[in-house]
């Protein structure tokens, strides 16, 4: 889907623009006046938001496609004559769902994605409390998996070397991108806007690739595989927002809490 021909691009969350950077340290996890995790007092707070429960077992922690395949196994001994091992895989399914929700809980109740006009932050992490600074000049495609009733997944694909972990991101990382891992906001609401937010935002320093067609997560063949974009002219050389200096104008960075 490309969202440089969408209707009323991002209207359905141009009210957020200019959130109080004081709400953020009482929705979800807090960054305690870290640099890495809290926008400094000349940044625009444009969005904030955290992932879907139900969305985000069902596509990061695989819920329904586990519970079919040990509803299947309880069929397949029923089928055999075998009630006992049925009960068993039941009852086995039963506890795996159980504890992937209670695991997807944790990473939703432990996330908060926050959009600046300079950076993508992450504040994230189940045990260990990380927080990633993504700065926008640093993003030179964007990626949207619409996964029903307005809600997707955003992908970020990043210029330069490989600079965070795709352990340090899961789930909040596109799958099997392990040479050059992707950050991806996992199960937003009102995906499509953001993502044309986004695209907005990193445009004060070029234009990206914003062709965001749907996700196909297929193993990459040779470590790392270019994502599919606009034609070549669409991209532009980047350039840096003058006078401007800080967290946005560097590197990547994460580091735990």
């Amino acid at each position: 889907m490309d969202l440089n021909n969408a209707e009323n691009p991002a209207t359905a969350i141009a009210q957020v623009a200019g959130i109080d950077h004081a709400e953020l340290e009482n929705d979800g996890p807090t960054a305690h006046g870290d640099r890495l995790g809290t926008p400094a007092p000349d940044e625009k707070v444009l969005w904030k938001g955290r992932p879907s429960l139900g969305l985000l077992a069902r596509t990061a922690f695989h819920t329904r496609t586990l519970g079919l395949y040990m509803c299947a196994l309880a069929v397949i001994a029923l089928a055999t004559g075998r009630p006992d091992a049925a009960l068993v895989a039941i009852g086995g399914g039963v506890i795996l769902i159980a504890l992937l929700y209670f695991l997807a809980w944790l990473s939703a109740r432990s996330t908060l994605y926050i959009l600046t006009d300079v950076r993508l932050i992450m504040r994230i992490g189940m045990a260990i409390e990380t927080r990633i600074n993504v700065p926008l000049k640093q993003v030179k495609a964007a990626h949207l998996r619409d996964r029903g009733k307005g809600y997707g997944d955003i992908a970020l694909e990043l210029n330069g070397e490989r600079l965070l972990g795709y352990v340090l991101l899961w789930p909040h990382v596109r799958p099997r991108r392990y040479a050059h891992p992707q950050p991806m906001l996992r199960a937003v609401p009102e995906a499509a806007a953001l993502a044309q937010l986004i695209a907005e935002v990193r445009a004060r320093y070029g234009e990206i690739a914003t062709n965001l067609t749907e996700i196909k997560d297929e193993p990459a063949l040779t470590g790392h595989q270019p994502a599919v974009t606009a034609p070549a002219a669409a991209r532009v050389a980047m350039t840096n927002r003058v006078g401007e200096t800080g967290l946005g104008d560097k590197g990547l960075e994460g580091a735990p809490a």
